[in-house]
């Protein structure tokens, strides 16, 4: 045995052996490799939602995406089942950070330790702030184009008015804007209501990441047929009698609302009542009709009751066939209006009275206009007239008369009611002495309103 294991051939056919074991188990590991490597795919999984963890009760965190995509390799039936059945988790966990801004990595749950795992994006910058609650007013908005010709806007009432804003304090401080718009079809010619987003703005008009309570208004929206309030003016026509003098014809209603064409309205600056002087003999009032314009299809009134003031002498008193005048007035001739204020004349006593007071007419002219009640947001500034002023015309004693001074009237317009920016027609009001009359050119202003 030993004379065997020492022959040549005997190593020769060792060293064989052992050189045919390597080659085999080289060869099978590399094919087990092999096997392996075959066996690993890879996907993309897209959108995958991420939950944010911190204290939603007094912080607000930005920065934080919606959805990422992730990216899984390794083995295909771990991919696959992973794919499929999505039931791991990505998170950002910020509850034991401060406020202020954080750079984080979002991490993932429920996913094998054999899948390869990447995230696009893997890190995001994070910020948290305070969270606030703020009330705020919202603005309705209609293109006036939507009108049907002749028609036009009245108000837009908002209900609910005020709204409650939560968000971040600096995208809540960033808010210039809150507004609602009205959409539909063109040609409106009445009235209607109708549900509407609301849309939260920066001064940029760019829309603001906040909540909003609530999300939706109803936006009552009123529109008439084209009208204007015109002042009413009165005119004389005749000769008075012989010792009457007409001191004032001043109308009961100062104003007139016409209704009609865009164009015949706007042309129209006032109207005229007419009084025919030549049969009046004393005090009294007149129901007399309104002109109306051409092309203007109708008129907030017809008839206009107008005061008569006269001053009549002892001799024309005296000439009366009838006896009925006493003093220095007589009768206005009977008309269909109420004529109860007419002075009756039945005083026996033959002592004449003291001459009625001397009524004296002023005009003051380039009155400026003041623009009163404005909320503190808001700017405004007078468009029509385009010089800003008024022309006041008083009547009175023409001894109070002659005192007055421009700096003793005054015309203003009430912006109280505005509660939007844009263009707007408000009415206009006068302040004057006791014991005086006046007529102004006009009764209201357009002014256009811009955020302050």
């Amino acid at each position: 045995m030993d004379k065997f294991m020492d022959s040549p051939w005997f190593l020769r056919m060792t060293a064989l052996a052992l050189a045919l074991f390597l080659f085999f188990s080289v060869r099978a590991d590399l094919e087990k490799t092999s096997r392996a490597n075959a066996g690993d795919t890879a996907d993309t999984i897209m959108d995958v939602p991420v939950e944010v963890y911190y204290d939603n009760e007094n912080y607000v965190v930005t920065g934080v995406p919606e959805t990422v995509n992730m990216s899984i390799k390794g083995p295909s039936n771990l991919v696959q089942s992973t794919k499929l059945m999505k039931d791991f988790a990505l998170k950002v966990d910020l509850r034991s950070m401060p406020m202020g801004r954080h750079t984080v990595q979002i991490q993932h749950e429920n996913i094998s330790d054999k899948l390869n795992v990447k995230l696009d994006p893997a890190t995001i910058e994070v910020n948290i702030e305070e969270k606030v609650t703020k009330s705020f007013r919202v603005d309705a908005e209609m293109n006036d184009k939507m009108l049907a010709e002749d028609y036009t806007l009245v108000k837009m009432e908002v209900d609910p008015s005020v709204i409650e804003v939560t968000g971040a304090k600096s995208v809540v401080d960033e808010i210039s804007f809150v507004k609602v718009s009205v959409t539909g079809e063109e040609e409106i010619s009445k009235s209607f209501e109708q549900k509407g987003r609301v849309r939260v703005l920066d001064r940029d008009l760019n829309k603001l990441n906040v909540a909003i309570e609530p999300e939706e208004v109803t936006v009552k929206v009123e529109v008439e047929a084209y009208h204007k309030e015109v002042p009413v003016v009165v005119k004389p026509t005749g000769k008075p009698k012989d010792g009457v003098t007409v001191n004032s014809l001043v109308a009961d209603e100062k104003t007139v609302t016409l209704y009609g064409p865009r164009k015949t309205i706007d042309a129209v600056e006032q109207v005229t009542a007419t009084v025919d002087v030549s049969g009046i003999s004393g005090n009294g009032k007149q129901s007399v009709d309104i002109a109306k314009p051409k092309g203007v299809t109708k008129m907030s009134a017809d008839k206009v009751n107008v005061n008569v003031d006269v001053k009549v002498s002892s001799e024309a008193a005296d000439d009366d066939p009838d006896g009925e005048a006493a003093g220095d007035e007589a009768q206005v001739p009977e008309t269909d209006g109420d004529n109860s204020d007419l002075a009756a004349g039945t005083d026996t006593d033959n002592t004449p009275e003291p001459p009625a007071a001397q009524k004296k007419t002023k005009k003051f002219t380039g009155i400026p206009i003041g623009l009163r009640g404005l909320d503190p947001q808001f700017s405004g500034k007078i468009t029509r007239p385009a010089d800003g002023t008024a022309t006041l015309t008083v009547t009175g004693e023409a001894q109070a008369v002659d005192a007055l001074t421009a700096a003793d009237v005054s015309v203003t317009a009430d912006a109280g009611s505005i509660a939007s920016a844009g263009e707007h027609t408000i009415g206009v009001s006068v302040q004057v002495p006791e014991g005086i009359q006046y007529e102004v050119n006009l009764k209201d202003v357009t002014v256009m309103i811009e955020m302050a």
